[in-house]
């Protein structure tokens, strides 16, 4: 919390900023705040909260069962949590055209900086798996004009996703572009293009900002920065990395101490407390109260309950 230093607006601006510097706007996705917070940390532009994640976290699926008020307040807590841009996933926008213009107004007020929606029908899936079913682009153009009238701070971006390649084909995903521009979306993104020739032909047909899906183990080629770069993508994100290495590491720990009965000989796969301390900026609360952090913290991975080795202290 002590280290944020911006406000929304400027965030805000700063994003409109980049997308017209001709640089690759790096997004990595967080499903925690101080997920968010590290990935600021480590140099990212931004911050992408993904639906999937969301869903996963509470243990769903990804077909439509969160609901605003689940997805607005996840995405405010990320947020706040950090100087960068946040880019959140709406999905359809929770309903029809006057739900998109209250999503809009939530997801706005809580202080994220760009909300993307899409054109596929309820109940809706991930962009990479099979049978998706797609709207018509009036229907999908009506939701856009909802969020896009809804809006209070100029901007805030609208970005229009289509998963209209796998149903349509490519050149079907580039009409909708095309036509979700029209009813006023400032980016589009285009959802599970397979390889750098669809994103090459993409970017030359749609004047807007282009947002490219990193994801693992889906239909898009990865791509990496460079490449994405050279062809014109504005902005890419790497929406579930961080959740999936996680829940890896988590599975492998907690089965691996229920196996053995002890942590001891897998303690050196842990996040050091004196890091996390770090992370969450300890020490500074003490300027409001000087007794918070008057004790020393481990560093090494040695020590027992009760027993501080000499390298802790240190």
């Amino acid at each position: 919390m002590l280290h944020i230093k911006t406000t929304p607006a400027q965030r805000r601006s700063g994003f409109r900023q980049a997308l017209n510097s001709g640089k690759l706007q790096r997004f990595a996705g967080a499903y925690s705040p101080l997920v968010a917070k590290l990935m600021e940390e480590q140099g990212y532009d931004g911050i992408y909260i993904a639906g999937a994640s969301l869903a996963a976290d509470l243990a769903l699926p990804d077909i439509a069962l969160t609901t605003l008020t689940e997805v607005s307040q996840r995405g405010y807590q990320i947020a706040r949590a950090t100087n960068l841009p946040t880019i959140i996933d709406v999905d359809t926008g929770f309903g029809e055209p006057q739900s998109v213009f209250r999503t809009t107004r939530e997801i706005e007020a809580l202080g994220m900086s760009c909300m993307h929606i899409e054109d596929q029908e309820e109940p809706k899936r991930c962009g990479h798996l099979d049978n998706k079913r797609i709207c018509s682009v009036e229907k999908m153009s009506a939701r856009i004009r909802a969020a896009v009238d809804a809006k209070l701070d100029p901007n805030f971006l609208i970005m229009a996703r289509t998963d209209a390649r796998a149903v349509e084909g490519l050149q079907g995903a580039v009409d909708r572009a095309k036509a979700y521009v029209d009813a006023g979306a400032e980016a589009i993104f285009a959802e599970a293009m397979h390889n750098a020739k669809e994103f090459e032909r993409f970017r030359k047909a749609v004047t807007v900002p282009i947002l490219a899906n990193m994801t693992a183990f889906g239909q898009s080629e990865l791509l990496n920065a460079t490449e994405l770069q050279n062809l014109g993508v504005n902005i890419v994100i790497y929406p579930n990395e961080a959740f999936r290495f996680a829940m890896k590491a988590v599975e492998d720990y907690m089965g691996e101490l229920l196996r053995a009965g002890t942590q001891k000989h897998i303690q050196d796969k842990l996040q050091l407390r004196s890091r996390l301390y770090e992370q969450l900026d300890y020490g500074e609360y003490n300027r409001f109260d000087n007794t918070l952090f008057n004790f020393e913290v481990p560093t090494g991975q040695g020590a027992t309950t009760g027993q501080i080795s000499a390298q802790e202290k240190k």
